[in-house]
């Protein structure tokens, strides 16, 4: 069995000034490389488990090699402007266990950076970063309910890949400042690691200002639990963006996507997408987040007519009895803005009928289908296209037929330049933010705009991120 490997040439009496060690610990003998001379390295190797509670230093750069797990109630604790890397063409993971905790709190000036040791990164260079906890979903796994099996290839015959549990207010611990970079690993299709994903983390921790660039599948998915979540941003990503499965039922407000044009997945690209699960069942808890203050800039831009990647396909797709509900936002440029898919499952407009599931106070922009609906062939209902479209007008939305309208001009910045989310004058964004559903009663941040950013003094998405990449 592997075991946790931290090399150092810091060991008192085992000091060297060599530039080069072997060490060999119930595996296979390792070289470390990139030794000062002066007994330290620049690259720290993480490999197997981590099984007490570790801090990484910011003055160190340390890789992952393989799958690295943090098991058995440890806490890693990342301390700010740390570098963590995947170690190139070996998918490179960080796994948080159930019951084990992640502190990584960087700082707007000093963020915590996961990204590709290639000289020339792309994405896919590592597999990315997963937190599990012990929140409820609706998944199950070995004949046990409200135990799920992350994706990609990460559960093995201890278990853990498993996620989900009883604990709503389960601590997975804190991510904050923190950047994922060039992430992403295709264990199967259909079954990714994506750049950052939950599995039943509970509302006890802390999620803020993490970006995701270039990912190789998702930017963030999260399969049930209840993780309340700010300041986000999905930066050219190659499938969705945000990814609502299996129960997941948390907050989260102010949220940045912007889409690389040429860019998309074989399973087609969405900016949002939420399942109640694979099969649309009605199992519990329902698939119920709840978004706020979203900026999504999708791959088309009036103002630069072009062509996009045939893949892209809807701004949400909103299917198989997921229950989501999005207020104060604004989604452009997409093939499709709202698609309410019900023909897989339980019908997903029920959840309409219902009240469980809310669109309100939105703006769809530049799209070229702003509304489409996808009746039921196994469980029929009457709802149809006119009813969706009836609701969504009944809701304070707006459509606008061109990206330009909603005047986010900076939005589009070019490639290796620092995108500007402002709403210029006259910007329907300003106003309209509306905080009277109940589901908005708690936790939310009740602002008057629409959409991430409120104006010129409001940068909370620049300095620590990085859109030069």
């Amino acid at each position: 069995m592997k075991k946790f490997v931290l090399y150092s040439l810091m060991l008192g009496a085992l000091v060297s000034t060599t530039a080069c060690r072997n060490i060999e610990e119930d595996g296979p003998t390792i070289i470390q490389n990139g030794g000062n001379g002066n007994g330290e390295t620049e690259n720290l190797i993480l490999s197997g488990k981590i099984t007490s509670s570790l801090t990484l230093k910011a003055n160190k750069i340390y890789k992952l090699r393989g799958l690295v797990y943090v098991t058995n109630g440890a806490t890693l604790t990342i301390e700010p402007g740390t570098k963590i890397v995947g170690e190139a063409d070996k998918n490179g993971a960080l796994i948080i266990t159930k019951g084990s905790k992640i502190m990584a709190e960087g700082t707007a000036a000093n963020p915590i950076i996961f990204t590709s040791e290639k000289p020339s990164p792309k994405r896919g260079d590592w597999a990315g970063v997963v937190i599990l906890g012990n929140a409820p979903t609706n998944a199950s796994f070995g004949g046990a309910n409200g135990v799920g099996e992350i994706e990609g290839g990460i559960n093995n015959s201890e278990g853990l890949g498993l996620y989900g549990g009883n604990n709503a207010a389960d601590n997975s611990g804190v991510l904050k400042y923190v950047r994922i970079e060039y992430a992403g690993y295709a264990f199967l299709p259909d079954k990714e690691i994506n750049g950052l994903t939950f599995g039943g983390v509970g509302n006890g921790t802390t999620v803020d200002y993490v970006e995701v660039a270039y990912a190789n599948d998702d930017s963030f998915e999260w399969f049930g639990g209840t993780v309340n979540c700010s300041h986000l941003i999905s930066y050219k990503g190659l499938d969705d963006d945000f990814d609502t499965d299996n129960g997941f039922s948390g907050n989260v407000q102010f949220g940045i996507a912007v889409r690389d044009s040429q860019v998309a997945d074989v399973s087609g690209s969405n900016a949002f997408e939420s399942d109640n699960d694979a099969n649309g069942s009605t199992l519990t808890p329902q698939t119920s987040a709840t978004f706020s203050n979203m900026t999504i800039i999708g791959p088309i831009n009036s103002a630069a007519p072009g062509s996009i990647n045939a893949l892209f396909q809807n701004a949400l797709q909103i299917r198989r009895n997921s229950s989501i509900s999005v207020f104060n936002s604004v989604f452009t440029g997409f093939p499709v803005g709202l698609f309410i898919d019900a023909t897989k499952g339980a019908p997903t407009d029920n959840n309409i009928v219902g009240n469980k599931l809310f669109f309100e106070n939105n703006v769809l922009a530049g799209m070229q289908t702003p509304l489409k609906f996808g009746p039921s062939t196994s469980t029929p209902t009457t709802y149809t296209l006119n009813d969706l479209t009836t609701w969504f007008n009944a809701k304070g939305n707006t459509i606008l037929a061109s990206t330009a309208d909603v005047k986010l001009a900076g939005a589009w910045a070019p490639a290796g330049t620092t995108p500007n989310f402002t709403p210029s004058a006259g910007s329907p964004l300003l106003t309209g933010g509306a905080f009277t559903n109940p589901k908005l009663a708690t936790w939310f941040t009740q602002v008057t705009y629409k959409g991430a950013v409120k104006d010129a003094t409001d940068t909370w998405y620049a300095g620590w991120t990085n859109f030069n990449l």
